[in-house]
């Protein structure tokens, strides 16, 4: 099978695409053909060299995938082959097949489009076992998710509306700004321009009058970490799933003694098989319903094949995407479908 494996750690240059062997699987595990793999700022630390897979996974790229089902382990019941399926990875994406556990797959039905699907189990994975199962956020409080244009930010607008959760999310441009709106932030806080601690506070307000947000997902880390504890309320969670800002970072804990806040920080890659296909249940139980329904859906910014991975990498650290940057294994369909936007847009 193709697929993209990594060089040396480096820049984009060091992706490269080379003939692997298709993997075996396991009893619990079904092989799956990949359509479609998103991609994560996890991959890119991973080609820096900066994140390691777990123990015993792949060295190939990619935490989730789109596809269909080609082969089944002896232990595997409840899926067929043929079967149309996303699926959460700890790694082996960015290649033409997969092998996955079963526990770990989530149906993609009819009216959900195969390549869009390939940009929905991480970020919602991500999203839902933090604010909810780490930060237990409840109906009517304030979340706050810097980053509201990535693929994590566009995703927890989506479910923080479906839980009955009031948002607000920072970003670094109106064009970012506007769409974010429009997809469903209460508010909009513009960081090159606004102290987000000082909007936060005035954005932020709850019932008994006091303010700060309850709980703050964040993919910053280190340069962020005392302005987000002076954002949060009174006995407000702050959950650091990403480190784009840096890793070390000093704080005072009487800052958190006092109004009751707390500080977690995880990752969900590393996390043991178990927890993965717990998570990846509460997903299919809380969120695939409205997945299904359109209420929540993959925001995509733009499609590329495979062997454009360099490509891809480089449009996720330009920064400038708003949504899920996809690679296509499946390269037949990814020319079909730029010759028929080309004939589109000839004929407009």
């Amino acid at each position: 099978m193709r697929a993209i494996t990594i060089s040396e750690p480096g820049g984009p240059d060091v992706l490269q695409i080379t003939e692997e062997p298709t993997p075996d699987i396991a009893a619990d595990e079904v092989l799956v053909t990949v359509h479609a793999a998103g991609v994560n700022r996890a991959d890119l630390l991973q080609r820096q060299g900066f994140y390691d897979p777990p123990a015993g996974a792949t060295l190939i790229p990619g935490l989730e995938v789109s596809g269909t089902i080609a082969e089944l382990g002896s232990e595997v019941t409840g899926w067929k082959v043929g079967d149309r399926v996303a699926a959460l990875l700890s790694g082996g994406g960015y290649a033409e097949s997969v092998p996955v556990p079963a526990g770990q797959l989530l149906p993609v039905p009819d009216s959900l489009d195969l390549t869009e699907a390939a940009g929905l189990p991480e970020v919602l994975s991500t999203v839902h076992s933090n604010i909810v199962g780490n930060a237990n956020i409840q109906a009517g409080e304030w979340l706050l998710v810097h980053g509201g244009g990535s693929g994590i930010g566009t995703a927890a607008i989506q479910i923080a509306k479906h839980l009955g959760v009031k948002i607000v999310v920072t970003v670094g441009s109106e064009r970012k700004a506007e769409f974010c709106r429009n997809l469903g932030a209460d508010a909009v806080i513009n960081y090159r321009e606004e102290d987000f601690v000082e909007r936060v506070h005035e954005i932020c307000v709850r019932p008994d009058g006091s303010t700060g947000a309850d709980v703050i997902l964040d993919i910053i880390g280190a340069k962020y970490l005392k302005s987000n504890v002076k954002a949060l309320g009174t006995d407000g969670r702050l959950v650091i799933i990403g480190m784009q800002g840096g890793a070390k970072a000093e704080l005072s804990i009487a800052s958190l003694m006092q109004p009751r806040k707390s500080v977690a920080g995880t990752t969900l890659r590393a996390r043991p098989k178990e927890q993965k296909i717990e998570i990846v249940a509460e997903v299919a139980a809380q969120l695939w319903p409205a997945v299904i329904s359109g209420d929540i859906r993959p925001i995509i910014h733009e499609t590329m094949p495979l062997s454009e991975a360099r490509k891809a990498h480089t449009a996720l650290e330009e920064g400038t995407s708003i949504g899920k940057v996809l690679l296509i294994a499946d390269e037949s369909a990814q020319n079909a479908k730029s010759a028929q936007n080309a004939k589109s847009a000839q004929s407009v």
